[in-house]
């Protein structure tokens, strides 16, 4: 494994009580070793975490050297609301957001926006150069999406409306997101896209996980992992998670991706594991 280290960044949710407020900040502070570019904490449904998200991004900015960015979602209950949460932002220094459609809540609805490029157009009129704004990619297929084409159009709205950069959701394909880099190069894109990596701990969430944002887990996983979760046999899954997540990632590097963007379910080990089988100066010992 090389020694070489791309840029990193980190994304938590924020936690629902006092016993997971505690697990949150003790993974957040190891992996804040790590020195990565930000840490981003996602927006629940509906906006259903709105607040608990803002507390959560607070605390990172205030707290720690590490740039936060919040998730902002197109679930917001109107303008204005949008508005005080921007405000907000900009008074806490906040520099990063990552501009998403968000997901509808479970009996339905939706917010102010359709669509994240409207936004992204919205935050840029109010806001001007203000923020940089990350938006999400579909290196496989976004699960409402028509078709793969009109997927990349979409992303390359999105940009044209004043997107810097992209992160891709998690994939188990790399030649996937290869692909995907080569077909938005070729129409035009031309902001950092960088890998969604989610680390395999336990397969009943990740193929719930899968179902839900579109991404594939390839047969030849998903069948050893059925296997090993139907034995208890944790320590199974979670050696060939870290064997076949490493090799991933270390294509990516080989290949000069601009970072890793590593979803870590406010879990430090599975994170560090990987960053220590890539050859980082890492202690993963003792972490949960």
């Amino acid at each position: 494994m090389t020694e070489a280290r791309p840029q990193l960044s980190f994304e938590f949710f924020p936690p629902r009580n006092e016993a997971a407020q505690a697990s949150f900040r003790a993974a957040r502070a190891r992996l804040a070793a790590l020195a990565p570019e930000y840490m981003s904490v996602t927006f629940g449904a509906g906006g259903s975490t709105r607040g608990r998200t803002r507390d959560t991004v607070l605390e990172i900015q205030q707290t720690t050297s590490i740039p936060a960015a919040p998730h902002i979602s197109c679930m917001a209950e109107d303008e204005n609301s949008l508005l005080e949460l921007l405000n907000g932002y900009q008074a806490a220094g906040i520099e990063r957001l990552v501009a998403l459609r968000g997901d509808r809540p479970s009996g339905g609805g939706s917010g102010i926006f359709d669509y994240a490029v409207d936004l992204v157009r919205f935050i840029r009129e109010q806001t001007g150069d203000l923020f940089h704004l990350e938006v999400a990619g579909y290196p496989e297929h976004h699960p409402e999406s028509k078709s793969p084409s009109l997927d990349l159009e979409h992303l390359k709205a999105k940009v044209a409306a004043g997107a810097d950069g992209i992160i891709t959701q998690y994939f188990f394909n790399v030649d996937a997101y290869f692909r995907f880099v080569e077909e938005a190069r070729a129409i035009g894109i031309d902001v950092p896209i960088v890998p969604g990596i989610m680390p395999i701990t336990n397969y009943s969430r990740l193929a719930r996980f899968s179902r839900m944002c579109g991404a594939e887990i390839p047969l030849w996983i998903a069948k050893r992992l059925e296997v090993w979760e139907a034995d208890g046999d944790t320590e199974s899954i979670r050696a060939f998670g870290e064997d076949t997540i490493a090799a991933l990632c270390q294509k990516l590097i080989d290949a000069g991706v601009p970072g890793l963007h590593f979803y870590t379910l406010n879990r430090a080990r599975p994170t560090l594991a990987l960053c220590q089988r890539l050859g980082w100066p890492v202690d993963a010992s003792g972490v949960t």
